[in-house]
């Protein structure tokens, strides 16, 4: 019987002669200091297979609406929210007054009593739950009254009356008179204005520039909470760190600034000849023909009134977007502008815009930026899915990284590596969670892991590796091998795990964990555990079977198991529902018989509690390589395992993980110098 933390006291004796010369080759070497191999029999490991590879990872079954196999079950639904919203901006006091109908359908079993509701511009008042979140609470005057709500109704087609509703800080409930029945239809009616946030709201704001303000406006409408399966109203209040968790629909959305703006939107716009020129539009179709970057409206225009359609009052902007769960929109008479046209995949095409100020001009800067944002929708929409809108918008400001359907807000002083990076991540977020529909208020890694994930490959393609490898607070914080960076988190004992609620995890550990560790685990998934093909070939039908639906956690673990044909529970416990430590140490390795030509055996002990399949390999005395993969289930039973690695020739050095792919805790015990 095998006694785990120990090994046969044949193996001991066998192994203690020769650990002094080995210790003794490492020191002549000058190698890292490692455990000498006569110090085998002390040798205690706290790996425990069972725990590990314990089975029932998944507490229930699969059912009709999330089926075991990780897709929509035979009876998933999900309700729908359509919006028709009209907005206009006050730039003398700053205020934005909206109203709209919401068109919501009830696709659920259950008949609902009460409504829920999102206002996210409450987060900005005095008394706001977001203040207590964190440590650090907003300066005094880095406030606003949030939203005032002017009058809310609510109809069934027919009639209408006036709403009973009650507001609970970024909530809002609406109690019926009467249940909305399953498969039934309710309009709601909401008149509302609010003051905009300076550059302190971070997300949507106003800032100067040379030559006027930037709106940035998301998070401006009421919006619809999520009713689902998991939770029922998932009412979470708006504190930060969690982000959004929205339904799908149809948004129709008209805009009315002053003349002299120019508003980027997400979506299509429906009235161009309104509110551009003629010779604007036709720019802009050159540019749904050009791989270049077209100028629709460059520097020397931007003062000058020949560049917008009338010179006084206002211009209203009518966009509408499709199958969508959100809208925002920039808003600036300082606006340059550029676009381009995005081949996809099956001849498809759409139209990459960037919007910035003067100052961000510059083949160094903004120049390009337009550039990013159409290879970075190439790439994914050729490797994951295609992108699904007519246009997708970069445009610059203070949110400086903030990412909404179509559009996206970087920062207006960010530049070549920092701009490409930027540029890739938000957008990307198209696919993490604009299009696969997670719930990232409840679980950022979601969101945030699966857009570094793909952001990793992105930068890799990216003209030739220009802006590569990916290198940056979001993946690799200090620019060096992942592996070895996320050990120190991996170590920390008071950072928190990857299921930790989003907004529950310190600003110290939210890239580290929720963006880092997350896109690291599945690197080690496609690249160390599984394989390209088998990885992609799953997360791809991943995004496929939940694309505009909602996905919960276990949804993507059991799809992954299922489409990469793999018990990956072992995984899924260590590296995120704990912070698992791995060691692998290579305790010896010896010529089968004192002889090269008959083989290395080599002994490999696991220290901690996490496991992974590993590459070693025997460098040559000849100067040539080999090496071999060792799967998982080389620890489903055992703490130590003993192989033979096949060789003819004499071996100058036996390694483990010669790639330092693995994000093992000591390398220092990875290697040994043969004699």
């Amino acid at each position: 019987m095998y006694i785990a933390n120990h090994i046969s006291v044949a193996m001991k004796l066998k192994l203690i002669p020769l650990c002094f010369i080995l210790f003794i080759a490492f020191s002549a070497q000058a190698q890292k200091k490692i455990k000498p191999v006569a110090l085998v029999d002390t040798i205690v490991s706290n790996y425990q297979p069972a725990d590990l590879f314990s089975p029932m990872f998944y507490p229930q079954k699969g059912s009709g609406t999330h089926a075991a196999n990780g897709e929509p079950g035979p009876k998933y639904w999900q309700n729908r929210v359509d919006y028709q919203l009209k907005a206009s901006i006050d730039t003398i006091s700053k205020t934005l007054t909206g109203s709209e109908v919401i068109t919501y359908t009830n696709n659920s079993p259950d008949a609902l009593q009460f409504l829920w509701l999102q206002l996210d511009q409450n987060t900005y008042k005095k008394d706001a739950r977001s203040n207590f979140a964190t440590s650090v609470a907003p300066a005094a005057d880095q406030h606003t009254d949030g939203y005032q709500i002017e009058a809310v109704s609510v109809g069934n087609g027919k009639t209408v009356q006036k709403a009973n509703f009650i507001i609970s800080d970024t909530r809002m409930q609406i109690r019926l008179s009467s249940a909305l029945a399953s498969k039934a239809v309710i309009k709601l009616y909401i008149k509302y204005h609010y003051t905009i946030p300076g550059v302190f709201g971070n997300r949507t704001d106003y800032n100067d520039t040379k030559n006027g303000k930037i709106y940035e406006i998301a998070q401006w409408f009421p919006r619809m909470c999520v009713y689902d399966d998991s939770q029922g109203w998932d009412t979470l209040p708006f504190l930060g760190a969690g982000e959004f968790y929205l339904e799908y629909g149809d948004i129709d959305y008209e805009v009315t600034v002053p003349w002299d703006m120019i508003v980027a939107g997400s979506g299509e716009l429906l009235n161009p000849k309104e509110v551009l020129t003629a010779t604007q539009i036709s720019r802009l179709a050159s540019a749904r023909n050009s791989d270049n970057t077209v100028m629709i409206r460059n520097a020397d225009e931007v003062n000058n009134a020949s560049s917008r359609p009338v010179h006084k009052g206002t211009l209203t902007w009518h966009f509408k977007m499709l199958n969508t769960r959100d809208v925002a929109f920039g808003a600036s008479k300082a606006y340059i502008w550029d676009a381009a046209r995005v081949n996809l995949p099956g001849g498809k095409k759409s139209l990459a815009m960037s919007v910035y100020p003067v100052e961000s001009v510059g083949n160094d800067a903004w120049g390009r930026a337009t550039e990013y944002l159409k290879k970075s929708i190439e790439y994914f929409s050729e490797k994951w899915f295609v992108y699904p809108y007519p246009v997708a918008i970069n445009e610059a400001g203070t949110a400086g990284g903030m990412e909404y359907p179509g559009i996206v807000f970087d920062g207006i002083t960010d530049k070549g590596k920092d701009l490409y990076g930027i540029t890739a991540h938000e957008i990307g977020h198209n696919w993490f969670p604009m299009i696969v529909g997670s719930d990232e208020r409840r679980y950022g890694w979601m969101d945030e892991g699966f857009n570094t994930f793909i952001d990793i490959y992105v930068q890799d393609a990216f003209n030739n590796k220009e802006f590569g490898p990916k290198r940056d607070p979001e993946y690799a914080p200090n620019g060096g091998n992942p592996a070895d960076e996320i050990v120190e988190t991996i170590l920390d004992p008071d950072a928190p795990t990857i299921m930790t609620a989003a907004d529950a995890i310190s600003e110290k550990y939210r890239h580290p964990v929720v963006y880092f560790k997350t896109a690291l685990g599945l690197v080690l998934l496609r690249e160390q555990i599984l394989d390209k093909d088998r990885f992609d070939y799953a997360f791809r039908n991943y995004i496929h079977k939940w694309a505009y639906k909602h996905p919960q956690p276990d949804d993507f673990f059991r799809s992954m198991d299922n489409g990469a044909g793999e018990d990956l529970a072992w995984f899924w416990k260590g590296w995120f529902y704990n912070n698992l430590q791995l060691d692998l140490e290579l305790v010896a390795a010896n010529y089968v018989d004192n002889d090269p030509k008959k083989g290395i055996q080599v002994t490999v002990t696991n220290l901690e509690q996490m496991a992974m399949p590993f590459t070693i390999e025997v460098k040559l005395k000849d100067g040539t390589s080999q090496r071999m993969k060792i799967p998982i289930e080389a620890w489903l039973q055992n703490n130590m395992i003993t192989f033979t690695i096949p060789t003819t020739s004499a071996a100058e050095k036996v390694t483990i993980d010669p790639d330092s792919a693995l994000p093992d805790i000591n390398r220092g015990n990875n290697g040994i110098i043969m004699k």
